[in-house]
């Protein structure tokens, strides 16, 4: 080393004030655990090999053909044939955003089903980027008719109306038939959230007249968190690619984003941001497993195994919280503990004992069962015996 650097080095490595910290000196710990809350799951050891691949470039061809493999996935979990389909880098609330931050501009009206937490959720996005917000609101495991559907969406002229069909803040799995005519009669775009229903439910996109559906790949896909799928049919391609101003968000521009994943049609994908290389191999993996099982034999399987545990809470005496069994989300079982029982107690030593994640419940089912009906929810999801050790 010539002398003149000698004095610069040292004086570099003299201006370290900060020592490196000494849990960073030590291997990474992570605990097994049986993840029986409504996400994450656990990951079956053929997704988690699939992302322990060797990283490409996000713009190699080998990536655009994983791209597409993903989206031919999505196609399929969906049951739609939009061209308009991707997987967003981000969770399922990178999803939700894009959907509302796409569709609406300032001022305009937007009609939200609030009957658990992601409605208040998409309340809140839209109230934030400025729409007028209008609420329909049921308590936890409440179910809107259509009549009120069409009576909301005739009172209040949203151009986006908001339903969760697997809301697992109160393990319910709300009716989707004829909403989304109803929405096409009053030209209003029909978005629906299946983050904690797609695989393990059936929903049908282009049957049901969904005009944008997303999902996230922690649930029922069994694939690590960090990817959502999103799909747009015409109706919602024609209102978002003709907004008078950008959406609010640049990283979940449709406009960029559809480019990235070859959708726009033109020659050449261009650089818009850096996706996760890793989640997008395990979410690849995640529905070609589902592809191979087969949607209705899921579909079947979640209802199989749900029932199981269903009539074993029961015949231990405990309550579910959805009663109706045909309005239960397969996916996320929701228990109403009895009153007495400290609901943090028993989590806490599960959680000691057992290794087993169980949850309380979310957003307004909270306040609701610990202060009304001085009862808590639990939410399970049904074992799947591939995720896990012998």
């Amino acid at each position: 080393m010539s002398a003149p650097l000698q004095p610069r080095l040292d004086r570099a490595m003299s201006s370290v004030t900060i020592p490196p910290p000494k849990c960073m000196l030590r291997p990474l710990e992570v605990p097994f655990r049986y993840l029986f809350g409504p996400g994450p799951s656990n990951v079956p050891p053929r997704v988690l090999a699939a992302g322990g691949r060797g990283i490409i470039g996000h713009l190699h061809p080998e990536m655009y053909e994983i791209m597409n493999d993903i989206k031919k996935g999505i196609q399929y979990a969906f049951q739609t044939q939009n061209n308009m389909t991707i997987a967003m880098s981000g969770s399922g609330h990178a999803a939700m955003e894009c959907a509302v931050f796409n569709t609406v501009e300032l001022g305009e009206s937007v009609l939200v089903a609030v009957n658990g937490i992601w409605g208040e959720r998409v309340a809140e996005i839209a109230e934030r980027m400025g729409a007028n917000v209008h609420i329909m609101v049921k308590a936890p495991g409440g179910v809107f008719s259509n009549g009120e559907i069409e009576k909301a969406l005739a009172k209040h002229k949203p151009v986006l109306f908001f339903l969760t069909h697997g809301e697992s803040s109160a393990g319910l799995a709300h009716p989707v038939d004829g909403i989304g005519d109803l929405c096409r009669k009053h030209n209003t775009l029909f978005l629906v959230d299946t983050v904690a229903s797609l695989g393990a439910s059936p929903i049908f996109m282009d049957q049901q007249n969904i005009d944008i559906l997303y999902t996230g790949s922690q649930k029922a896909l069994n694939a690590p968190p960090g990817t959502a799928p999103i799909s747009f049919n015409e109706r919602a391609c024609q209102k978002m690619f003709n907004r008078k101003t950008k959406p609010v968000s640049y990283l979940f521009d449709m406009a960029h984003l559809s480019n990235y994943w070859g959708n726009d049609g033109q020659p050449a994908r261009l650089y818009h941001h850096t996706g996760p290389v890793s989640g997008f191999f395990s979410l690849r993996e995640s529905l070609a497993i589902l592809a191979e099982k087969g949607l209705e034999e899921s579909w079947r399987h979640h209802k199989e195994v749900a029932g199981y545990l269903w009539k074993g809470l029961e015949d231990m005496g405990l309550k579910l919280f959805i009663q109706n069994k045909d309005l239960r989300l397969p996916s996320v079982t929701t228990i109403a503990i009895p009153e007495g029982y400290n609901w943090r107690e028993m989590l806490q030593y599960i959680m000691k004992h057992h290794n087993m994640e169980m949850t309380g419940g979310l957003g307004p089912s909270t306040g609701m069962v610990s202060h009304a009906l001085q009862v808590f929810c639990l939410t399970f999801r049904p074992f799947n015996r591939h995720s896990y050790p012998e």
